[in-house]
């Protein structure tokens, strides 16, 4: 019988017009999981809480729910002790605002006449974290970038990168311009190979340019040659290079203990 009340009613058809309206991937899911109900008592207050839905839609206009994700595997790493990514982060944050953008618009400004009795009681134990979520965006510019001031060494390291490459870009600039140096290269200019600023210099001059060998054209005519007297002041970007890469997982982890710290509320909010 039931089976049949769902084929006349085209119940399969309805679920999958309505999973079509969720915001998110986790209430697609939930649609998809929605039975028939043969409980009069559960299907009134399914149809209160519909009620309550359409009225306060009418109201206050459509709910804040863009920004939440799935961030289940995110949170979990976190718990643990892992390095959660920037997306991942990111995603964590965007949920978190999320969920204080929806509790805010469910139970704050509402008319005293006006009560959304089981909306209200289902978002008051939503669980928000504005210090987290701020801090969040205010370290991860995206998903590949995070901001200078992130911390202060990140910052002083930053800063100390600019001003050797700047350096070195001076230098080089100065090399390739020296009217010594003109017959020796095969052109007039500065490129880069494995990070390291080279010039093109003609094979036959290899001797007379002090510096080391990062590459040859496909000729062998021409040789690539980081000089002498850059070749330090690179070393010295690289170490820094790889300082600002340990204090970003220092930040990364910092970040992920925050919400590791807070896992059981942000899963209990995306259930």
């Amino acid at each position: 019988m039931r089976e049949k009340s769902k084929s006349v009613l085209e119940f399969d058809k309805i679920i999958e017009r309505l999973s079509d309206f969720a915001e998110t991937s986790n209430g697609k899911k939930e649609v998809m999981r929605l039975q028939l109900s043969y409980d009069t008592e559960g299907v009134e207050f399914k149809q209160k809480q519909t009620a309550e839905a359409l009225s306060i839609i009418i109201e206050k206009g459509t709910p804040p729910l863009g920004g939440v994700a799935d961030i289940k595997e995110y949170v979990k790493r976190g718990s643990v002790g892992g390095i959660i990514s920037l997306k991942g982060l990111l995603s964590c944050a965007d949920t978190l605002r999320a969920a204080r953008l929806i509790k805010n618009y469910v139970l704050l400004n509402n008319k005293e006449e006006r009560s959304f009795e089981i909306l209200e009681k289902l978002c008051s134990s939503i669980y928000s974290n504005k210090e987290t979520e701020d801090r969040i965006f205010a370290v991860i510019i995206s998903e590949e970038e995070i901001a200078d001031d992130a911390s202060p060494e990140l910052k002083r390291i930053r800063r100390e990168i600019q001003i050797k490459q700047n350096s070195i870009k001076n230098k080089i600039n100065q090399i390739v311009g020296s009217s010594a140096m003109q017959k020796y290269l095969q052109e007039n200019i500065v490129t880069m190979r494995n990070d390291r600023y080279v010039i093109p210099v003609r094979k036959e001059y290899r001797s007379m340019v002090k510096g080391i060998i990062h590459d040859q054209s496909s000729t062998g005519s021409t040789l690539f040659i980081e000089p002498m007297a850059i070749v330090e002041m690179t070393n010295e970007i690289s170490d820094l290079k790889s300082e600002e890469k340990k204090e970003i997982e220092r930040i990364l982890l910092e970040l992920s203990v925050m919400i590791g710290d807070i896992a059981s509320e942000m899963l209990a909010n995306q259930e």
